[in-house]
Parts: C-alpha cells; structure tokens; sequence
C-alpha cells in the first residue's frame, strides 16, 4: 500500500550547495516516503553533509534514520516535525496506517523514537521536536 504524508516536494526542499559539499533543508513540508527514501539513499551514498536550518516534516525527517547522525547539523532555526504515516482511500479520504506507523517510527534513531513516545507518540497530530530538545540530539552547525 502507498503511504502518503504530507505534500511537498523533495527538489524545492533540498537545496545543494557543491561549494561546500552540502545540502541546507529551509523549508520542506514533506511528502511521499518512497521518492524521499530513495533520493535519501543516494543522498547518504553521495557523502554530503546535511544541514536543518527550519522546518523539515514528514517525509522529511526520514532522513534521521537513513543519513549518519555524524553528518547532520541543526540550526537554531531548525524544527523537525512528525506524524503518523497515512494514505488516501478510493474516495480520497486520509486513512491513518497503523502498521506503516510503526515502521516509520522504528527507522528513527533511538533518541529521536524516544522523544515522540514521550511526547504522545506518532498520531494525525504534528509533534515538533526543535530547541533544546533537538540540540541535545545533534550537534549545531559550524
């Protein structure tokens, strides 16, 4: 079945710079798991560092499970925000994936997994991890 999140575009949300063999997430809403994972996947391979400097949701925040924590910086502008994986019935309607849920929420590092089990879990509800909390898991960009 196709897991759905929220829209969003994975070309507009990740923008490379060569001069510094990065790429700087501003702003990324999200979107379908399996284009992100797969641009995510040559991303990890590429070596490129990432930076979170704003808003990264849904679909987005897959990249925590997939590229090395050692290659990941946040800004103080950075925020990380989750939900519970879902899809769209033959009438369009959303329908929560219980199962998918959980496989998303078991691709996140440890920290990170426990910071949502304690903030309510993964639900139709937004949690954004940002300030203290997210500087605790990884370190400031330099």
């Amino acid at each position: 079945m196709k897991i759905a999140v929220l829209a969003g575009a994975v070309a507009a949300a990740l923008t490379l710079s060569t001069a510094h063999a990065t790429v700087r997430i501003r702003a990324d809403s999200g979107g379908q798991i399996g284009p992100y994972l797969e641009n995510l996947v040559a991303l990890r391979g590429s070596g490129e560092r990432v930076i979170i400097d704003g808003p990264c949701l849904s679909a987005c925040t897959m990249l925590l499970g997939v590229i090395p924590r050692s290659r990941i910086c946040v800004t103080p502008r950075a925020v990380l925000g989750f939900h519970a994986a879902s899809s769209r019935d033959f009438s369009g309607r959303r329908v929560w994936e219980p199962e998918a849920t959980g496989v998303v929420l078991s691709a996140y590092p440890s920290p990170v997994r426990q910071w949502i089990v304690r903030h309510g879990g993964l639900s139709s509800r937004l949690l954004l991890l940002r300030g203290r909390d997210l500087a605790a898991m990884y370190p400031r960009c330099r």
